[in-house]
């Protein structure tokens, strides 16, 4: 399982912002500040630290930290 705490630290080094701005409720883009790349990027890493795959349309649909965990969780538990 992924924790919140985890994804955080990710999220905070693939985007360089500090760890206290990110919240469950944060959007990527709207509130973090990402960008298409970043978010390739993240996706790329969360990939390779969890051993999930994650296709493009997957992705496009994971806006919210809150919506990653709970995905990647699904993944983690198939």
């Amino acid at each position: 399982m992924m924790n919140k705490q985890q994804l955080v630290e990710i999220i905070a080094e693939q985007l360089g912002v500090d760890e206290s701005k990110i919240k469950e409720e944060s959007n990527l883009v709207n509130d973090l500040g990402a960008d298409s790349l970043d978010t390739l990027e993240l996706v790329m890493t969360l990939e390779q630290e969890f051993k999930v795959e994650i296709s493009d349309s997957e992705a496009e649909k994971l806006e919210t930290v809150a919506d990653i965990i709970k995905f990647v969780n699904n993944k983690l538990k198939k």
